[in-house]
């Protein structure tokens, strides 16, 4: 899987396509492990308006714009909130800032089969710590031609995409407090492109590539049920272009 992906850069791109306000600062273009980038999450409905977005969801439009309906009818609304986290999920029971650090690189993504038994991703499965991640593209290596060459994958349209991850916070001994993440993956060994990347005899894996119709479900949907966002983004909805630039290339020595 892929150890760095590209962000969004455009401040339009966060109301038109995840109805929420652009941060300030956008942050890197190409966010790597343990580096600062942006995810999505639900406000909790007992959060006071103040720590609501400024761009509300149509979910909670809707909501209010039937407010006369009882209220035993009406779903309750999801409010999405955007906020700073580290790529590479640190579990809340880490003791140590440096055992954080080292645990953080090697949780970058978690697999959709195992996150709910896993003992790094258990806690934020079953607790619905889930968010979505916004990227206009991730990489991967592609080795049909003997050797890895970095490949950028992306939306054939050339808009964003929103990935199915995982949230937790840590709290130090020191008073350190770190919010992260990590992407959710499935297998692709039957996809139509993503089966094509990744060293020879590995599994296939791929981003969790949620529907845009379907954020607001994802965030509130019940822990049992979250599985059944996961599945195969359609290998002709995306697009593989080669990387020339060496600086955008996977590092050799990282691991999946």
């Amino acid at each position: 899987m892929s150890s760095h992906y590209e962000t969004l850069q455009k401040p339009d791109a966060y109301p038109e396509f995840f109805k929420l306000a652009a941060p300030e600062d956008l942050g890197e273009r190409l966010l790597r492990a343990r580096r600062p980038g942006y995810i999505i999450r639900a406000v909790p409905q007992q959060a006071p308006a103040a720590d609501v977005p400024a761009v509300e969801t149509a979910a909670v439009q809707a909501a209010q714009d039937s407010a006369a309906a009882p209220a035993r009818k009406a779903a309750p609304p999801v409010v999405r909130e955007l906020v700073a986290a580290q790529w590479g999920l640190v579990p809340h029971w880490v003791k140590t800032a440096s055992d954080a650090r080292l645990r953080a690189i090697k949780l970058l993504h978690a697999r959709n089969e195992t996150a709910s038994t896993a003992q790094a991703f258990r806690d934020a499965w079953l607790n619905n710590q889930r968010c979505i991640i916004p990227i206009m593209a991730f990489f991967e290596d592609d080795y049909r031609s003997g050797k890895p060459v970095s490949t950028r994958i992306s939306r054939v349209d050339g808009k964003p995409m929103g990935l199915a991850g995982l949230w937790a916070r840590w709290q130090g001994p020191e008073g350190e407090d770190i919010l992260s993440f990590a992407a959710l993956n499935i297998n692709a060994n039957s996809h139509g492109l993503l089966h094509r990347y990744q060293p020879p005899g590995n599994e296939r894996r791929m981003p969790s590539i949620l529907n845009e119709g379907a954020y607001d479900a994802w965030l509130s949907v019940r822990q049992d049920k979250a599985r059944e966002f996961m599945r195969q983004y359609p290998a002709n909805w995306l697009t593989a272009n080669p990387v020339e630039n060496k600086k955008d290339k996977i590092p050799k020595d990282w691991r999946a």
